[in-house]
């Protein structure tokens, strides 16, 4: 197996060293993968075939799925999982980097979890080649991350400056930093180390964390929602919406996306 990225740069800081490591290792077997990322519990863990098919899972992967074994993904496809707008975002992206051979690296999205609210992840998704170069398949993960609100292991002197953010979600990387009296790049280095985002994914978890929220359990309308969330307009609204959930405001107000449902 040989994972491609088709790009020279790229960042393996992104990823946890030993799991990368493992990754970009040509002998390492997809058994040998999933029993790794089995000890990884925030991050989960899929090799898919070009059809889209699951060959290896690991554990964090089954639950957030809301099923009970490997099992029970093993062989099956996103469109056996997930409801049809979530299932159509994951085939979509896979079918991406199997055509293109071009990766998905850390990509904000909402995700949803059996039994639980909405949460945000980073994905990463590479085409898998074999000897000749044929793209085979699709591996990649999704990794957890932390929300704003969480205030456990941020330092104190920055959370008058998530506060600003959460009160005033037209912020920009530039004025959250001036806050936290921080140049742009050690704002966006302290935020990157607590948070695993840049200061922009930051910004935009926020804002589409509280748009979310008022689409959920209000009745305001999009451009409501939009204006509330710090959006300059409900077009930008909707295209950001989109772009992290898969779904328009609209089909995520009217449509349950919660896994098995």
């Amino acid at each position: 197996m040989k994972i491609s990225t088709n790009r020279p740069n790229y960042p393996k800081r992104n990823l946890d060293r030993a799991a990368m490591a493992a990754v970009t290792d040509a002998n390492v077997s997809p058994a040998m993968l999933e029993q790794l990322f089995d000890h990884l519990p925030e991050t989960a863990f899929f090799l898919k075939d070009t059809e889209g098919r699951y060959r290896a899972v690991n554990q964090s992967l089954v639950e957030r799925c809301g099923l009970r074994s490997k099992r029970d993904l093993i062989g099956r496809h996103v469109c056996d999982i997930f409801p049809s707008l979530l299932a159509e975002r994951y085939a979509s992206q896979d079918r991406s980097v199997v055509q293109s051979g071009r990766p998905i690296i850390d990509r904000l999205e909402l995700h949803w979890y059996a039994r639980r609210r909405p949460d945000w992840c980073l994905t990463t998704k590479l085409p898998v080649r074999n000897a000749e170069g044929e793209i085979t398949g699709v591996i990649g993960i999704s990794r957890d991350i932390r929300a704003p609100g969480d205030r456990s292991k941020i330092p104190t002197s920055l959370l008058p400056t998530l506060e600003q953010l959460e009160e005033d979600l037209s912020q920009t990387p530039a004025s959250l930093a001036r806050t936290a009296g921080l140049s742009p790049v050690r704002f966006a280095r302290l935020i990157r180390r607590i948070f695993r985002l840049t200061p922009g994914q930051l910004i935009t978890q926020t804002r589409l964390g509280r748009a979310s929220e008022m689409l959920r359990n209000g009745h305001a309308s999009i451009i409501e929602v939009a204006q509330a969330s710090g959006f300059s307009d409900q077009s930008a609204f909707t295209r950001t919406f989109r772009a992290a959930t898969g779904v328009t405001p609209t089909q995520f107000r009217k449509e349950p996306t919660e896994p098995g449902s």
